[in-house]
């Protein structure tokens, strides 16, 4: 197993301590650093400014809004980001959700798969640049077919450090994550329990099969001639208290199940939903929708925390932590002060 950590997205600010994480994450060997992006602080320019201060680290982007940009610009930022950091870009990708894609990016959202096929594809065909780049899909075309008729297919001024750069794609339905399988590098998970592996084993593997990629085993876990990466972001929270650990982790996991999308369309309700926890699930939404945020946190029970994330005293985290090896995931993204990130890392080694 390897480690990640990140910054996420801002809420007033940048956080203080992010440069410094990064640091010390680059020094201990960390797989990568991500940031992210919803509808305030950017993900591409926090990981350049903070990137830079590093040598070995890779920097990811978990994740670039596809809605945020058109593929070229995305590409551009890209192939700009591998390099200035020498090749260690990875560049995550996801759709997000209806709220804040047709809300604040006023784009639309109707079939997001599709949008996102044509969307690498694209990307891939800049980064290889064997030719000028012409597409014709249901959702992007370049050159734009209207206009003063005056667009001509382009190909990149800038030479890619690497061609096959890699993508990752943040996805939580089995479709998605067989898209992942298919056309991506890697996949980024969130609210990944290990008791449903299998789950996702089934998921990846059908979008393996339709890249002649090789399947993933009994074991359930990624072969490594896959070349295929799981970072999966993990809340970690030592507390000799496992009730109070797990009040840091419920009010988070009470907004991305109540409140982070529609009632009728919440794609991280319907993964607690394919845990077995739709009672819980449906009684945190009704709450939260209804303004009772508090008691839409109170409702999540400790046995759901600790399906998702790493709470309690040491003793226990190092236990639990062992339920993640015979899974799908490749690297543990986490997020803490310099002393979590250290004592993780030494119980990974051990």
């Amino acid at each position: 197993m390897k480690l990640a950590t990140g910054a996420g997205y801002w809420s007033a600010g940048p956080p203080p301590d992010a440069l410094e994480t990064l640091q010390l994450a680059d020094r201990l060997g960390f797989h990568s650093f991500w940031t992210a992006e919803a509808y305030g602080s950017d993900c591409l320019t926090p990981l350049a400014w903070w990137g830079s201060h590093t040598e070995q680290i890779g920097l990811g982007t978990g994740i670039v809004q596809i809605s945020a940009r058109t593929p070229a610009a995305t590409a551009m930022a890209a192939v700009t980001m591998d390099h200035l950091s020498g090749g260690r870009f990875i560049l995550g990708l996801g759709v997000s959700g209806p709220q804040v894609v047709e809300g604040w990016y006023g784009q639309p959202y109707p079939r997001p798969l599709a949008r996102t096929r044509e969307y690498i594809e694209i990307i891939r065909a800049i980064l290889e640049r064997d030719k000028p780049v012409s597409f014709s899909g249901d959702h992007y075309q370049m050159p734009f077919p209207g206009g003063m008729g005056l667009g001509k297919a382009l190909k990149s001024t800038v030479h890619p450090l690497r061609p096959d750069l890699p993508i990752y794609l943040g996805a939580e339905g089995p479709r998605n994550v067989a898209l992942a399988g298919e056309l991506c590098d890697g996949w980024l998970p969130i609210f990944f329990a290990p008791k449903d592996n299998q789950f996702y084993v089934d998921a990846l593997n059908s979008g393996f099969a339709a890249a002649s990629k090789p399947q993933i085993g009994t074991d359930g876990r990624i072969p490594d001639d896959a070349d295929f990466e799981v970072v999966c972001m993990v809340s970690v929270v030592p507390d000799d208290d496992v009730e109070r650990a797990a009040d840091r982790v419920r009010p988070m996991l009470a907004l991305y199940m109540g409140g982070m999308g529609a009632r009728n369309a919440n794609f991280h309700y319907d993964v607690f939903c394919r845990m077995g926890y739709q009672h819980v699930a449906d009684e945190v939404q009704d709450l939260y929708l209804d303004g009772r945020k508090q008691e839409a946190s109170a409702a999540i029970p400790v046995e759901l925390v600790e399906e998702v994330a790493l709470i309690g005293p040491m003793d226990k985290i190092a236990r639990d932590l062992r339920r993640w090896d015979d899974t799908v995931v490749t690297t543990l993204q986490i997020a803490g002060p310099p002393q979590l990130l250290e004592a993780m890392a030494e119980m990974v080694a051990n």
